[in-house]
Order: C-alpha cells, then sequence, then structure tokens
C-alpha cells in the first residue's frame, strides 16, 4: 500500500467523521429581549463550551449527531436548559433563549471559576434601557452588592461612591449624603425616580440595596429637570423564584454591632407568588464621644404573576436612624490650621439632643409584555420622611480658643408622589432596528423645615477647645407646640409632568446605533409660574472592532431659578448642556470592561448680584441672570476580572470646574468648590483557586486618592488648603458554600484624614477614624 492508498483512507474517515457532525447556534436575550453578552452556553456532560457575543449570539461547530441538553447561564440571572438535537451536515438554529433575572445574590461574596461578579453588564430595568452597558451613547457605571459586601460598606456614606471615578461625599452631616461628580450635586434616584430634598433623603443602608447605578451626564432619558452632572440610582432588592437564605453579623471597632436577614423564594408551588424580607439592626459609636447611632429598618416585597405575560410588584422599606446630626464638625481659629487637634476631639456634649429620623416608602409596579418586542410598565411610589432634632454649630471662636456653640431646631418632613408609564418596543424598518422608548413622569413634592429656633450653650461660659469642660450645659429643648407644617421657616414644593421618546436605531448589522429623543417638561414650582421646557438628546455609539466601541452624546437638562430679579419677571430655568465623548473596550472575553470619557458642561442662566439696582438698607437683594459654570474632564473606569483570581476596580478622574461668565469679571476664571482636580481608587481582590491548597481564602486591598480638593469653600487665592487625601483599606476572607468570614482593615497607615473649609474667621474640618476594623461571619441556609 502506497502514500496514495493511506492518504485516500484518511480522507474517506474523516469525511465520514465530519459528515456525522453538525452546528449549533442561537441568541440569548434578557427578560426586556435585550441581547445578553458574555452568557455561558455549554453541553451539559462535556467540555463544549462557548460564551455570547456583544449581540447575544452563539455558534458552536463541530457537535457529533444526537441529542444533548444545552445549558445557558449568567450571574443574576435563572439558568435555562434546552434539549437539542443534532443532525448530521445540517445547522440547528434554536428559538431565542430567554434568561429571566432572578436578583440571587450570595450574602457574602464568593468568586470562583469564571464567575465576574463586580461587572454588570446591564442596567437594571428602572432605568429603562435595553441595551447593554457597553453599546450606550453614554458612561453608566454599576457598582455591584458584591462588591459592597466585600468591602464591608454599610451604608452608602462609607464610600460606596468610590468605586465610580469622579465621585466624592461633600461633607458629613450624618444623615444624608451629599454625593458630587462633575462638579455638581447628584440627585439621588431610588428604582428610577428622583427623591432628592435639600437635605435628603436619608442615606441608604445597603441591607436593602441590590446595585448602585451612577448615571453620567443630564441623562434626559430619565429626568431632564435635574443636574447636568448625572445621578446615582439605587435599586432595592427585590422577589426571586430561587430561595435566598442569608443572615449576617457584624462587629467592629467603635462597639459597632449589626444583624442583617435576608430571606425569600417562591411562596407558592407554580411560582406565581414571590417574596423576599430584609432586616437590619445596627449600633455603633464614633472615634469621637458622645456619638451614638441606632439604626433599623425593614423592606419586604411580594411579586405577583398575574398571567404568563403581566406581574405586580409591591415593595415596602421602612429605615428609622436616631444618630447626633452635624457631630463631625471641629472648629478652630483660621491661624491653628485643619487638624490643630486630637482627631478624635469633640465639639458637642452629652447634653446635646439627638435627631430622630423616620423614612417609609411604598413602591407598586405592573409590568406587561404584548410580545417579543413590546412592553408596558406604570410605576407608583409615595415617600413620607420625617426628622425631629437638633443641629449644633459654632459662629464665633476667638484666638484663645473660646467658643460660642449653638444648637438649633432641625425638624423636617418631606412628602412625595412619583408616577411613571412607559413603554420600551421593537421593529424594523428595511435594515433598521429602532429600540423605542416613550411614556410620561409625574412628580409632586412638599418639603417643610424649621431651622428658626437656636439657643446659644455657651452663653455664660464658653467653651475652651483648649480645656474643655462636657456636661455643664443645660440640655438644650425647643417649642415644638405649633404643627411643624404651621410653623415650618423653609418650605418648597414642586409638580412636574413630563413626556418623553426615544429612538435607538440601530444599523450595519447593529455596529452602528444612533439615538434620537426629546423631552417635553412642565415644571411648578411652589407658589411659582409653570416653566415648560423641551430639551433634546442626541447619541452616537459605534463599534470599531468586537472589544472596542466608540461614542458620542449631546445632552440637556434643566433647573428652576429661585431668584428675584428687579423687573419682577419670573427668572429663566438654569440650563445644563453636556458634549461628551468616549471609548469602551471589552478585554479578556469580555470580563474586563473599560470606558473612557471626556466631556464639558455648560450651566447657563445663573443668578449673580444685581449690583445696578440697590434695594433697602444699602442692601443688593436683586439678581440677574449672566452667570456661566463650566465643568470640564475626563475619566477612566476599569471593572472586571483581569484573572479567574484576580478581580480589579480602578478609576481616575480629572476635573476643573470653573465661573466662565459674572457681572463680576473678577469672579471669571475662579472655580467652583465640591471637587478635588484630581481623583483616584482602586480595589483588588484576589480569591485562591479550586487548585490552591488555599482554595476559600481571599485577600483585598485598595486605596482612595484626592488631590488639589475643595469639599465647601477654596482657600485663598482660589486655591485649595487642605492636604492630600490618601486611603489604604484592605481585608481577608474564608468562604464555602454556606459560610463567610471576613475581617476588613480601613485607613491601614492610620493618616489623620480629614474635608474642610475656611470660611476666613474661622475653620472647620471633619475627621476620619484612624486605623479601624470590622469582622463580618455570615451563614447561608
Amino acid at each position: 500500500m502506497n502514500y496514495k492508498h493511506i492518504f485516500a483512507i484518511i480522507l474517506f474517515c474523516a469525511s465520514n467523521v465530519y459528515a456525522q457532525h453538525g452546528k449549533l447556534q442561537g441568541n440569548v436575550v434578557d427578560n426586556k429581549n435585550t441581547p445578553m453578552t458574555g452568557v455561558s452556553i455549554i453541553i451539559k456532560n462535556s467540555s463544549i463550551g462557548v460564551t455570547t457575543n456583544e449581540n447575544g449570539f452563539f455558534e458552536i461547530h463541530n457537535i457529533l449527531k444526537g441529542t444533548y441538553t444545552l445549558r445557558a447561564s449568567s450571574v443574576g440571572y435563572t439558568t435555562k436548559e434546552i434539549t437539542v438535537k443534532i443532525k448530521e451536515n445540517k445547522t440547528t438554529n434554536l428559538p431565542k433563549i430567554k434568561l429571566i433575572e432572578s436578583n440571587e445574590r450570595l450574602n457574602e461574596i464568593t468568586i470562583n471559576g469564571n464567575k465576574n461578579l463586580f461587572v454588570k453588564k446591564n442596567t437594571s430595568s428602572s432605568l429603562r434601557l435595553n441595551t447593554p452597558i457597553a453599546a450606550l451613547p453614554q458612561n453608566i457605571q454599576v457598582v455591584s452588592d458584591e462588591l459592597l459586601q466585600d468591602q464591608m460598606v454599610t451604608n452608602i456614606l462609607e464610600g460606596a461612591f468610590r468605586n465610580v471615578s469622579g465621585v466624592s461625599n461633600v461633607e458629613h452631616w450624618g444623615h444624608f449624603a451629599r454625593i458630587n461628580m462633575r462638579g455638581f450635586r447628584l440627585p439621588a434616584f431610588r428604582n428610577g425616580v428622583n427623591i432628592q430634598d435639600s437635605w435628603g433623603p436619608l442615606s441608604e443602608d445597603m441591607f436593602m440595596v441590590d446595585r448602585i447605578e451612577f448615571v453620567k451626564g443630564p441623562s434626559g432619558f430619565m429626568m431632564a429637570a435635574g443636574e447636568p452632572g448625572g445621578f446615582y440610582n439605587v435599586v432595592t432588592k427585590k422577589p426571586t423564584e430561587n430561595k435566598v437564605a442569608n443572615i449576617s453579623f457584624m462587629a467592629g471597632s467603635y462597639n459597632t454591632y449589626r444583624a442583617a436577614v435576608d430571606y425569600g423564594g417562591s411562596l407558592t408551588e407554580d411560582k406565581r407568588l414571590l417574596g423576599r424580607i430584609n432586616l437590619m439592626y445596627q449600633y455603633n459609636e464614633s472615634h469621637r464621644d458622645f456619638e451614638k447611632t441606632n439604626r433599623w429598618g425593614i423592606a419586604p416585597s411580594l411579586s405577583y404573576k398575574i398571567s404568563d405575560k403581566t406581574t405586580f410588584l409591591t415593595e415596602f422599606n421602612y429605615q428609622n436612624v436616631n444618630t447626633p446630626i452635624g457631630a463631625a464638625y471641629i472648629f478652630a481659629p483660621v491661624e491653628d490650621g485643619y487638624g490643630s487637634l486630637d482627631r478624635d476631639f469633640s465639639m458637642i456634649d452629652p447634653k446635646f439632643p439627638n435627631s430622630d429620623i423616620k423614612e417609609v416608602s411604598i413602591l407598586n409596579q405592573l409590568t406587561h409584555n404584548f410580545n417579543d418586542s413590546w412592553s408596558l410598565e406604570a410605576k407608583y411610589v409615595a415617600m413620607n420622611y420625617q426628622q425631629e432634632g437638633a443641629s449644633p454649630w459654632t459662629y464665633v471662636i476667638t484666638n484663645e480658643g473660646d467658643a460660642q456653640r449653638y444648637v438649633s431646631i432641625w425638624d423636617a418632613i418631606s412628602s412625595s408622589e412619583y408616577f411613571q408609564l412607559y413603554t420600551n418596543g421593537k421593529f424594523n424598518t428595511g435594515s433598521l432596528t429602532h429600540k423605542v422608548l416613550a411614556g410620561f413622569d409625574f412628580t409632586e413634592k412638599e418639603y417643610w423645615a424649621d431651622f428658626s429656633q437656636a439657643i446659644n450653650v455657651d452663653f455664660n461660659n464658653p467653651f475652651n477647645i483648649y480645656n474643655p469642660t462636657y456636661g455643664a450645659i443645660t440640655t438644650p429643648t425647643f417649642d415644638r407646640s405649633t404643627p411643624l407644617r404651621d410653623r415650618a421657616a423653609y418650605t418648597y414644593g414642586t409638580n412636574i409632568r413630563s413626556f418623553y421618546a426615544q429612538d435607538e436605531i440601530h444599523m450595519l448589522n447593529n455596529k452602528l446605533r444612533v439615538t434620537l429623543a426629546g423631552r417635553h417638561t412642565q415644571l411648578t414650582p411652589k407658589g411659582a409660574e409653570t416653566i415648560n421646557k423641551f430639551t433634546p438628546r442626541i447619541g452616537l455609539s459605534g463599534d470599531i472592532t468586537d472589544n472596542i466601541t466608540i461614542y458620542g452624546l449631546y445632552d440637556q437638562s434643566f433647573l428652576a431659578e429661585s431668584a428675584v430679579l428687579f423687573s419682577g419677571e419670573n427668572p429663566e430655568p438654569v440650563e445644563g448642556i453636556i458634549y461628551e465623548g468616549g471609548l469602551k473596550t471589552k478585554l479578556f472575553n469580555g470580563k474586563l470592561q473599560t470606558a473612557l470619557s471626556a466631556y464639558m458642561i455648560t450651566k447657563n442662566n445663573i443668578a449673580t448680584t444685581d449690583y445696578e439696582n440697590e434695594g433697602p438698607n444699602g442692601t443688593f437683594p436683586y439678581s440677574v441672570q449672566l452667570g456661566e459654570v463650566t465643568s470640564k474632564g475626563f475619566e477612566v473606569d476599569i471593572q472586571g476580572q483581569i484573572t479567574e483570581e484576580l478581580g480589579l476596580v480602578l478609576n481616575y478622574a480629572n476635573t476643573n470646574v470653573e465661573i466662565t461668565e459674572d457681572t463680576n469679571q473678577a469672579l471669571i476664571g475662579t472655580r467652583i468648590a465640591g471637587h478635588a482636580k484630581h481623583i483616584s481608587n482602586a480595589w483588588l481582590n484576589y480569591n485562591f483557586s479550586n487548585k490552591s491548597s488555599l482554595n476559600g481564602f481571599g485577600l483585598s486591598l485598595g486605596y482612595q486618592y484626592q488631590i488639589d480638593r475643595s469639599s465647601w469653600t477654596w482657600g485663598a487665592d482660589n486655591q485649595t488648603d487642605l492636604p492630600d487625601y490618601f486611603r489604604l483599606d484592605g481585608g481577608i476572607k474564608w468562604s464555602n458554600k454556606t459560610w463567610h468570614v471576613g475581617i476588613n482593615v480601613n485607613n491601614i497607615l492610620n493618616e489623620y484624614l480629614y474635608s474642610g473649609a475656611n470660611y476666613g474667621s474661622y475653620l472647620y474640618w471633619q475627621s476620619e477614624p484612624g486605623i479601624n476594623g470590622r469582622l463580618s461571619v455570615s451563614y447561608k441556609f
């Protein structure tokens, strides 16, 4: 037998083997019919498997003919198994595979194999968007529940925002989060509605949080009447078909004790009725004396599947906090400088009253899927916030250290209602695919607060910061005989009605996406005339390669202006305009995601003092709308897995916010406080693999770094007088299928860290604790 015969036999055998093989392909979408990237597709009891691409498509070649079970799985979604039959030399095209979001989360972080728990590739349904984050013409970053647990964050004030570029907390009142991004305050959203108040809402405790979504830019698709820097959206935990049963305990420095329960699952055999309840209690003190905080919360929710196409969700959240508001403020003469007193120094007294805060909300939501392409959702949210308390402040402090401390009443009520009705749809015109979003938003809120009563507790005997005496004062009391709504010294309210429509046009086989949108808003501030405003939105997103996407965005926002004009006319709304461009990449088979963005935001019609029209007694009470502020910067966000063992969150932001127009020419070019020019954060997480003898153990290490920063005012010559901020944190953990034990240490370098402001006649700062730690133990049953 010569080589020709041998070659012929090999060729014959190969052709027969090939003839017995087939091909399998299909698409995977979520419950909103959005293509899902990175879904694991495997043939059970084999080593054959692939992941879906950015269009949700997968393809498996050279499968021996026969019948198999195909398994599609993705973290956070219910796994689906499908029986498939492979024919000889044929391509089997599967019907669209739909994965349902389960919201199942581990009580504590466990990363093994190819699970990538820090990266979320789609937004929550409350953002209304049916396109993967990587394909959107905007920078949206998601902070997962797993990441928050790994960092042992129990409250948004503890730095949940460190995981997103350019975000920082401004001041520390102790009960609500004043978070800035790109130089402007971020409105607080919860489950897709804007719940921001002047001094609220209550800072979210993480016991009820599934994820936090940071949306950068005005985001006209959500609410054009808002700050142009963006917003953060807290998504609460929802019922799930899969059983959730977790209990956790935490103990830490400064007598910190915490317990939490997360329990839920199917309540009926047919899995049509689902339930979940989250409970939490925490007691903690501080590195300063006289700061004791009690906090508890309950968050039950129910979901009922009325039919195969219609689901009703109801959710109740209650939080209660008893805490000394404003206790973090330390005052000193300017000559002494920041940090001139011990970081554990306290300006309050054991006889200062605590504030009691209650926040309750209810969510009712009805979702109907007409078919695979069209859906309708109606949502009603009601919230009520009540605060009875007091706030300390120091108005006078001498060079000798004698302080005049005041305690002011701080009672507040906030009542708000929200209604949303919107539809998502998809249709084709020729080769173009249209993803349509349209709807109606309604907001009505009122706020009453009483700050009018103040008591000088050091009138007869000044408090000296160099030789403090505590307990010598009489406990401040206030007159609350009149209902708060009648005695409120500060009130505001607003009514917002808006209609919007957005068309996201996919072309060139989904390689290019154009977004065209508009919103018409009617905003009626309490006691003022209605403002009508149309805001357009234009976005462009294109795939350069399978792993590189570029985007551009033009968007607008606006705010009501409360200034008084000499003419008596109502002022124009403050307008925000943004131009943004960026680059998004996917590395390591989509496990590591990177976003690079550059932007310019302009706020016009800002009210400034009218120096040409003098008021009574030589005052200047009137304003003119000639001011303009511009924010420019660029940002980098990286999230995901470098290897199966090593996870990474890394970000950097360069921000510059300054006045570009003003009636006072001397102010042009001066910077606006509330940001740092450079902010960088990182969090590394290493979990030993199953092959290691240390399997089950993990290590974490992260930093927060701010340069050229300001919290409330800049120093002399518009320059920072705060030192650079660097904090190093880390942890070690062990876990198996049921237990998790973790120890985290914060401020490992024991740095004296603080924020503050210089008001010329005095300065203040707010210190953070030195090196401190927490121990967490959880059990999944």
